[in-house]
C-alpha cells in the first residue's frame, strides 16, 4: 500500500512511517517543516531515508494535489497544535486545521476510486473533562461541566457533585459527550466529523482515532506547546523546574508514540474501525507530578516540580481512556508500559538540547488573562 501522511516529518508522523516501512508498504510525507517544530530546518535526521518527503502547506491546493498522486491512503496528522497557544492565535489555528483538512478532503475525493483508507488524528482533548462516577450515589458516566471559576480561584482542584460529594475519574469512554474548551480542540473535533461525515458520504472507509498524552523520541522539546513530557524535558535540560499548574494531581494518560504509530498501522490494513472513531490510551491515569518527577530523576537533577498554584482558562482536571473499543474492534492494546517507554524516552533525552520557552508562553498566557 502507498500511504500519504500529511505531517509526515513530525513526531508522530514519522514514527508511523517507520511502522509502515517496516511492514512492507511505501510512505510518502507532506509537511509544511514549521520553524515552532522544526527548529533546525529541512528535512529531519530521523527522517527514515526511504521516506519521500514534499514540503508544501497543507492549504496550497496544488501541493496537496501533488502529494496525493498514486497514493492509495491518507494518513491526516498535519495541525497546527497547542492548546494555550490556540486561544489566542485563533484565526491561524481555524485555518491550517479547518481548512487544510477541506483541502485533504477534496482532493482525495477526486481520487476516491482509487484511496482504500482515510485515517486522522482526533485528540482527548475534545472530551473537556473525562467521565466521573459519584462514590456517594454510586452513579456512573457522569460528564461534568468545567468546574465553576469560583471554585478554581479559592484553590479547590477536585470535581464535586451537586451536594459537594468530591467525584471519582473513571475510564472517559467515546460515547461520553464532547465538551471542547480551546480552539485545538474544537479543531480536532471538526477533523474526525469531517473525515468521517465525508467519508461516510462517498463511500470511503474513514477512521478517526483519538489519541490520548503521547510521548516519546523526537518530540519537538523546544515547543513550548506540545505535550508535557516534552515541556517538562525542555525544562529540566536547561536545569530549571518543571512548572506544574495547579496542585500536580490531575490525572492524564499517556501513551507512548510506538503504541500510537501500531494502532495507527492496525486502523489502516484491517477493517473492524472504519466509520468509527476509537480511544487510543493505555486506559491508566498517571499524575502530572508524577511525570515530572520521573523525567527529573531519570536525567539526575534535583530539581523538584514548581507547583506554580495557578490554573489555566478552561483547563481539566482528570481524563484517561477507556480503551476497551479499540480492543474490540482492533484488537489492539497498548503494550508498553509507562515506566519502560519513560526509560526510552530518557535514554533519548540525555544526548538532546532544548531552548528553554516555556516562561514566555507562560507569560502569554497570563497577558491575556489565560492563566490566573
Amino acid at each position: 500500500m502507498k500511504v500519504l501522511i500529511t505531517g509526515g516529518a513530525g513526531f508522530i508522523g514519522s514514527h508511523l512511517a517507520d511502522r509502515l516501512l517496516a511492514d512492507g508498504h511505501d510512505v510518502r510525507a507532506f509537511d509544511n517543516l514549521d520553524p515552532q517544530v522544526h527548529l533546525q530546518g529541512g528535512r529531519p535526521e530521523y527522517l527514515d531515508p526511504e521516506v519521500e518527503l514534499q514540503t508544501g502547506d497543507v492549504r496550497d491546493r496544488d501541493a496537496v494535489r501533488r502529494a496525493l498522486e498514486g497514493m492509495d491512503a491518507v494518513v491526516h496528522f498535519a495541525a497546527a497544535v497547542g492548546v494555550g497557544q490556540s486561544m489566542y492565535e485563533i484565526e491561524r489555528y481555524t485555518s491550517v486545521n479547518a481548512i487544510g483538512a477541506a483541502i485533504v478532503l477534496e482532493e482525495a475525493i477526486e481520487r476516491r476510486d482509487a484511496i482504500r483508507k482515510l485515517l486522522v488524528a482526533s485528540s482527548m482533548s475534545i472530551y473537556g473533562e473525562g467521565q466521573y462516577r459519584n462514590p456517594r450515589t454510586g452513579e456512573s458516566g457522569l460528564a461534568p461541566w468545567l468546574r465553576p471559576e469560583s471554585q478554581l480561584a479559592a484553590r479547590e482542584w477536585e470535581l464535586r457533585a451537586d451536594d459537594g460529594t468530591p467525584l471519582e475519574p473513571e475510564p472517559t469512554a467515546e460515547t461520553k459527550p464532547l465538551r471542547p474548551t480551546s480552539i485545538y480542540a474544537i479543531n480536532k473535533r471538526d477533523h474526525e466529523e469531517m473525515f468521517l461525515t465525508v467519508g461516510a458520504a462517498y463511500g470511503l472507509p474513514a477512521v478517526a482515532l483519538r489519541f490520548f498524552n503521547v510521548y516519546g523520541e523526537r518530540q519537538a522539546l523546544s515547543n513550548p506547546y506540545t505535550g508535557a513530557a516534552a515541556i517538562f524535558s525542555s525544562r529540566l535540560l536547561n536545569d530549571r523546574p518543571p512548572l506544574v499548574f495547579e496542585d500536580g494531581r490531575q490525572t492524564r494518560d499517556f501513551i507512548d508514540v510506538r503504541d500510537i504509530a501500531r494502532c495507527c498501522a492496525l486502523a489502516l490494513t484491517e477493517d473492524g474501525a472504519d466509520g468509527r472513531t476509537l480511544n487510543v490510551g493505555t486506559g491508566r491515569p498517571t499524575s502530572i507530578s508524577a511525570v515530572a518527577e520521573t523525567i527529573a530523576r531519570g536525567l539526575g537533577k534535583e530539581l523538584e516540580p514548581e507547583l506554580v498554584g495557578k490554573y489555566r482558562a478552561g483547563d481539566i482536571r482528570h481524563c484517561y481512556a477507556d480503551t476497551r473499543l479499540a480492543a474490540e474492534l482492533l484488537g489492539f492494546r497498548a503494550e508498553i508500559a509507562f515506566e519502560a517507554g519513560m526509560q526510552d524516552l530518557l535514554a533519548w533525552l540525555e544526548g538532546q538540547e532544548a531552548e528553554d520557552s516555556v516562561d514566555a508562553a507562560r507569560e502569554a498566557l497570563v497577558a491575556r488573562g489565560l492563566a490566573r
